[in-house]
This record gives C-alpha cells, structure tokens and sequence, in this order.
C-alpha cells in the first residue's frame, strides 16, 4: 500500500510538473501538437415542456442547471447521419477538432487523479457529454468512481496509458506495452475495449499510430483548447473557439487548482463555451 500511495503521488508531481495537469490560469501556448446553426437556448416554459434530450422539463433543466450556477446550455444538433472523421483501412488519424460547421465543442477529462463525488452529482444533474482518458497508474486505487459516469451517464471511456509516460521516449514496443495494456485494463473493467486513445502530454510519433492500430484504437484524440482554473489556454491566436474543437481538462482537485474544486473548474468551462456561443456535442457521435 505505501508503495502505491508513493506511485500515485510521483505520478501526480509528474503530471503537475510537466503542464499535462497545470493549475496556471493563463492563456499561453499549449503543448506542441501536429494533428493531421446550433438552436438558442430554450426559454422557460410550462412545467411539460420538452427539455431535449436531457429528458424531463425545461424548467427541470433549468433548476438543474442553477443547481452548480449555471444558464442552460444549448441543446446540440442532432449527430451527423455519416461521420466526419474516417477511421479504419488505414494509418490511425490523429485529431485535434472535428470538422464540422455545427457550432459544437467536445468536452474531454484526462488522467483520474482526482475523484470527486460532487463531479458525478454534477454531471448527473447536467447531463453534458463528455469523453474520459484513463491512466491506470491515476486510477487503479478506485476504478469504480467511473463506473456511474459511463455506465449511468453515457460519459466515453478512452485509453490515456498505464503509466503516462512521454511515448517519444519510448521504442516501438514498449509503447504498444502502455497502449494495449491499458486497452485491456479498460476493456475488463468496462466491458468494451476503448477506440480512441490520447497520448500523454500530446507527444507521439509513427511508433505510436502503429502502436495504437495493433491495440485495436481507432484514433489519436489531441485538443484545441484545454481549461486552466477560470480560463482556458487556446493554441490558435485568435484565442477562440471553432466549431469542432475539442477541449482538454482533467480529473484535478484543489490542490492543483489553488482552491477550486473539480466541479467549479467545470461550470467556469462550460460558462466560457456558452459566452462564445457554443454548446456540447458527443465526440463519438462524430468520430
């Protein structure tokens, strides 16, 4: 056990030094990368008017939603009936947005350090999609806090590595070790093996899409924007949303996030989507 806890806080240290899970609250650059008319929100209506696919009504939704302090967000447009991005025949794609003209982000949460009760009270009253990257090395004290995220609330379970290495470091073998192992992990736990997979920090190399296709991944998932504390760091320099882009966060606590919980870092993102004019869609709706 001593020995354990020593790993998860190695790692933990690891990740806040490396930036893959920094609490800075600014605008910079993030990490060097190489990727290859939504309806207006509903006004309040009478006690059985729809509330989309959240089910139940819109004065629900809306009580659920003033619940974290939050405005309702837009619900997204109906999943395109052919995917845009093509997986499968081929090199495994490596993306950073999806290309589309839906005015849609898509929310991802990496790592699993953090486990906080509130995040699935949270999402459980939101019902906002969302995508999981799993460390096995963050997760393996308590992989049950995310059975209820993805077996109750639909959220996607994705491959993030055993041990969150930077994979450039690694020869092409032990780089299908971090993948497929984790594959396998996630697989069992779950009970389907994940298609998509991000590499930690957003560093890979033609070892890793070969990697990832021997393990059975389907594609490369990097980001456009990822969430600091209040604000979220772009890597275009218009220092905007577009529609497609995919957004990085990450399971953090306080600690990290100097005093902010998971769940306050998590409505500021979904207030700077909603400024911008955008809603939340499901990445595998579209890819």
């Amino acid at each position: 056990m001593g020995k354990h806890i020593a790993g998860v806080a190695a790692l933990a240290a690891a990740l806040l030094i490396s930036g893959c899970t920094a609490s800075a609250d600014a605008d910079g650059p993030a990490p060097s990368q190489a990727p290859t008319t939504v309806a207006a929100a509903p006004p309040p209506g009478a006690p059985d008017e729809p509330a989309g696919e959240g089910g139940g009504t819109a004065a629900d939704r809306a009580a659920a939603y003033a619940k974290w302090g939050l405005e309702p967000l837009a619900a997204p447009p109906a999943p395109p009936r052919t995917k845009p991005v093509r997986t499968g025949g081929g090199p495994v794609p490596v993306i950073s947005e999806i290309p589309t003209t839906d005015k849609v982000v898509f929310l991802t949460f990496d790592d699993g350090a953090e486990k906080d009760p509130e995040f699935v009270a949270m999402m459980r009253d939101l019902k906002i999609p969302f995508t999981m990257f799993l460390t096995d090395a963050a997760i393996r004290d308590d992989y049950t806090y995310f059975t209820p995220l993805s077996a109750e609330l639909g959220a996607g379970v994705a491959n993030h590595t055993l041990t969150h290495p930077n994979l450039r470091t690694l020869g092409a073998a032990a780089q299908q070790r971090e993948i497929c192992g984790q594959q396998e992990k996630l697989r069992r736990t779950y009970g389907t093996a994940p298609r998509l997979f991000r590499p930690p920090y957003g560093n890979w190399n033609e070892d890793t899409r070969t990697a990832a296709r021997a393990c059975g991944v389907e594609a490369i998932v990097l980001w456009r924007e990822s969430m600091q504390i209040t604000n979220m760091q772009y890597q275009r320099s218009d220092r905007k949303l577009h529609p497609g882009d995919i957004v990085l966060a990450h399971f953090r606590g306080k600690q990290d996030l100097k005093g902010t919980s998971m769940t306050g870092m998590t409505a500021n993102m979904l207030r700077r989507i909603q400024e911008q004019g955008f809603t939340v869609a499901r990445l595998e709706d579209y890819l």
